[in-house]
This record gives structure tokens, sequence and C-alpha cells, in this order.
């Protein structure tokens, strides 16, 4: 496996080949959600193509006060795991921001509710550091997994709309065996709050379950699901809503296409969570 550090050496890495390579974009903290993306992406790159994981914990992704400082950082583990899975090219950057940059990217629809108005700047920093990982390593397709499922949709609105010849391929949520959704920050959770936390799947599965009976209300399907969290002592519901998959705005009546979508702070974490109704 190839460890790259440097944004000069990950563009002479470009100049020697590109046909057959995906990305697999990472903050690091990998786990086996990650491993399913990676198993995605040598699906597509296929035996004679690469496989490149980036890791970089991007600052412009994290608001003012948030856990910036504090998100693992397992170097070493990290490496050995993109070796274990036979990863052919590990992007580590030491850098990747001039000090006085003055460039972003910034997307101004799919950005504007739920992770986007409880986190201001925090889509404009996703997109600007992934346009550059794009751009480094101009790889012929990207994986990214479903439970950030707004970021997925504005990577997918990126690439249209700048016209990066990239496809954009999505992947389904890796849980645990009680429905929690596998994420870096999970390790987090004390164990009481772990065993609070699958009051997200539940509540979701809750309204899949009363979508599948014909309830159409979204008013009464999101009034449904905080029923069940509301209840739990460590939570803190930031966000439910229902939303079309596509665009990623509410919806007022259940149709195709739709999604539930939720941020719950368990203690002083911050979940995500999402579910396709229809």
């Amino acid at each position: 496996m190839k460890i790259i550090e440097s944004t000069d050496a990950a563009q002479a890495q470009v100049r020697e080949r590109r046909a057959k390579s995906v990305l697999v974009p990472t903050m690091g903290a990998l786990h086996r959600g990650h491993l399913e993306l990676i198993r995605v992406a040598r699906e597509h790159a296929g035996n004679d193509g690469e496989v490149a994981v980036s890791i970089f914990v991007n600052p412009l992704q994290f608001e003012p006060g948030s856990d910036f400082e504090k998100y693992p950082r397992p170097r070493t583990t990290d490496e050995k795991f993109c070796e274990d899975a036979g990863v052919n090219l590990l992007f580590r950057p030491r850098e990747m921001y001039f000090d006085d940059r003055s460039v972003y990217v910034d997307e101004t629809r799919l950005s504007a509710g739920l992770c986007g108005a409880s986190r201001p700047g925090h889509f404009r920093g996703v997109c600007t550091v992934v346009a550059k990982l794009f751009n480094l390593l101009a790889p012929a397709a990207a994986v990214f997994g479903e439970k950030d499922y707004q970021q997925l949709a504005i990577i997918r609105r990126m690439v249209r709309d700048l016209n990066f010849p990239i496809e954009i391929i999505g992947v389904p949520t890796v849980r645990d065996a009680d429905g929690l959704a596998l994420s870096s920050r999970n390790q987090y959770l004390n164990s009481e709050e772990r065993a609070e936390a699958t009051v997200l799947y539940r509540a979701m599965a809750r309204v899949k379950e009363l979508a599948e009976r014909g309830e159409n209300s979204v008013t009464k399907l999101i009034d449904a699901a905080r029923d069940i969290i509301s209840p739990a002592k460590l939570a803190r519901i930031d966000y439910i809503t229902i939303v079309d998959t596509e665009n990623v705005e509410s919806l007022e009546k259940l149709r195709p296409n739709a999604l539930i979508a939720l941020a719950v702070f368990i203690g002083k974490t911050r979940l995500i969570d999402n579910l396709r109704l229809t």
C-alpha cells in the first residue's frame, strides 16, 4: 500500500494512473462501515483498478466550539485497517489549505435545511475539501455512505453543477445488530448512552411501519418518532423531518422517494441517521 502525505505527491500519482481509480473520502477513525465503502470501491475498480482512501480531519467542517480537537485520530490503527482491506493508496495530507485561502465551494439549496441549518458553514467545508480531493486525486468514481444522506445529495449536486467527470456511488448504511448506525462518533458514547442511542433507529422503524400501513400525514409520522425519542432521558432532538431523497426538501405529505432524517443528541454526542420510507 502506498501512503502519500503531500499534495504534490498526490498530483504526481494522478499522472501515473486514473482510469479505474475509486476514492473513499474519510476523516479516519475507520470502522466496519468504512470497510463496506472500501469493499464497494474495490468492486467498482476491479482487480486491475486502484482503491484510494483519504484521511483528513477537515477543520472547515467543524463549527466553533465543536469536537474538532478531540475527534479521534488513530493514525497507526487506520493505516493497518487500510492495508488489511487491500487499499492501494492512502492519502493522508499533512496540509490542505493555504493560510491566506480565499476560495471556497458553497452549495446553497440542498444545504439550507437539516444539518445545514444546525451547523452553519459545515457543508461549505465539506464541498471545499471534497472538490480539492477530486482535483488532487482525479478519481473515476468516489464512494460515500448513505448515513450522511444530505452530504451525499450535496456532493452529487456539486458534481453535476461543476461538471466533475466523476461517478458518485452511494452505499447503504451499515448498522449494529440493534440498529445503531456505525459512526466514528459512537466512540464518544459511554455504555448508558450507547444503549439509549438505539432509540434513533427504533423511532425511524416505527415511522416506516406506519407509512407501510398507509399513514401519509408527515405531521403524524414525525409525532410518532418524537413519541419514541422524547421519553429517553439522555436524548435531545435537534431535528426530525421527512424529505424528498433527490432534493432533500421537506415534504408536507408522504409520497414516493421519501426519507426520514433526524439528528439527536445522546448526552453530548450528536448522532444523525435516516431511513427510506417509500
